[in-house]
C-alpha cells in the first residue's frame, strides 16, 4: 500500500491498522520516504541482526560459516563491489 505523507497525516490510525497486515509506503513528493511496518515484522527482521562477537558462535555455525560458498547465479554480483573501500 502507497500513501501520500499528507493522507498519511489525515488517517494515522487507519495506516497503522494497515500496517498490521503488511507494508505501507509513506510518499514524499512522489517517492517512497518512509515506510511502516507492525512491530511484529520489525522485530522479526532485525531479530537476526544484532552484532555478536565470533567467540560467542557455536561450532555448528562456524562450520557452516567455513564451508558457506555463493551460488554462481550471483558471480555477477562481485563486480557491483569491485573496487569499492568503506
Amino acid at each position: 500500500m502507497k500513501v501520500t505523507t499528507t493522507e498519511f497525516q489525515q488517517h494515522v490510525g487507519r495506516y497503522q491498522d494497515a500496517a498490521q497486515l503488511g507494508p505501507v509506503a509513506i510518499t514524499k513528493n512522489g517517492r517512497t520516504h518512509t515506510v511502516l511496518v507492525s512491530a511484529a515484522f520489525f522485530e522479526m527482521v532485525m531479530k537476526g541482526r544484532v552484532a555478536r562477537p565470533v567467540e560467542e558462535l557455536d561450532d555448528d555455525t562456524l562450520k557452516a560459516i567455513a564451508n558457506s560458498t555463493v551460488p554462481d547465479e550471483y558471480a555477477a554480483l562481485d563486480k557491483l563491489v569491485e573496487g569499492w573501500r568503506p
